[in-house]
């Protein structure tokens, strides 16, 4: 029988502490939401809590293995969800001070278009660095088959995957100066950071006013921020934060509504080629 009392929950909690952060990594890649990340943590907790875990050789692996079963339960319902969202999906923003992770807001969305056994080896083996030999176990599939789910995610997401890496520092200019032409009106400036092929993708949710349908074309995301512009003019947008955004460089404004919103910059060549904003309150509530 389990022993139960505040002993055992420092015990469990000594050794899971330490690999929170990484199984929260874990999560939010596999969910792309904050929330659910952090729930799926607790749940494997309560369960590290409740397993023999003197028997456990490496917790460390046992841990990520039951996140992401969990994960792979939780996409079921997600996919469901997603289809009757409104407007384009975007994962939760992670403002982040470590830009070393390569699992980018692009590469992100790729990830959704994958079946959730590819995602889960293209993660495990890809980015977190786990033998084929564990990941079949994790996802119930022998190792050759794990092998092949990541070959076809690696083949899917090579587009997402950027060319070349962008320095943080031009990057950030960057994002600078599209805020401060964005919210000024400067059109002719806002013009020549943009790619001709820019697109502009805006979560809402439902919930704050955005575009339901991803904005494609140099000319009418002109057309959109000129409008914009006249909004900004009129009610104001105060910068609160310049920073990396899902491993891309970006900005935190507060809104006239008095809500939070990230813009997210994908930029090749100098040039922004994706531009994703985050409006939806629900997915920007972490970072209150």
């Amino acid at each position: 029988m389990t022993p139960k009392g505040a002993p055992h929950l420092a015990d469990a909690a000594a050794s899971f502490d330490p690999l929170r952060p990484l199984l929260t990594r874990v999560a939010y890649r596999m969910l792309g939401s904050v929330a659910d990340a952090e729930d799926v943590v607790q749940d494997a907790f309560l369960r590290w809590l409740a397993a023999e875990r003197a028997e456990v050789r490496e917790p460390a692996a046992f841990l990520r293995r039951t996140v992401t079963r969990l994960c792979l339960d939780q996409l079921k319902s997600a996919r469901r969800t997603r289809e009757t969202y409104i407007g384009p999906w975007l994962p939760d923003p992670l403002v982040e001070d470590d830009d070393d992770d390569d699992v980018t807001l692009p590469l992100m969305l790729a990830l959704e278009r994958l079946s959730p056994l590819e995602r889960a080896a293209f993660l495990l083996h890809d980015v977190f660095g786990v033998a084929f030999d564990e990941v079949a176990a994790t996802i119930g599939r022998d190792a050759a088959a794990a092998r092949q789910l990541a070959a076809r995610a690696r083949m899917h997401v090579r587009e997402a995957r950027p060319r070349y890496k962008l320095e943080k520092e031009r990057g950030l200019e960057i994002a600078s100066a599209f805020f401060a032409a964005s919210r000024s009106g400067d059109m002719s400036r806002l013009g020549a950071l943009l790619a001709a092929d820019v697109g502009m993708w805006s979560d809402g949710g439902g919930k704050r006013p955005a575009a339901t349908e991803p904005v494609i074309g140099f000319d009418i995301v002109m057309k959109l921020h000129r409008s914009l512009a006249v909004l900004f003019g009129k009610y104001g947008s105060s910068l609160v934060h310049t920073g990396m955004i899902n491993g891309l460089p970006g900005f935190v404004t507060r809104e006239a509504d008095g809500e939070l919103q990230t813009t997210a910059l994908e930029i090749e060549d100098g040039k922004v080629t994706g531009i994703y904003v985050m409006r939806n309150p629900d997915k920007l509530r972490h970072m209150h």
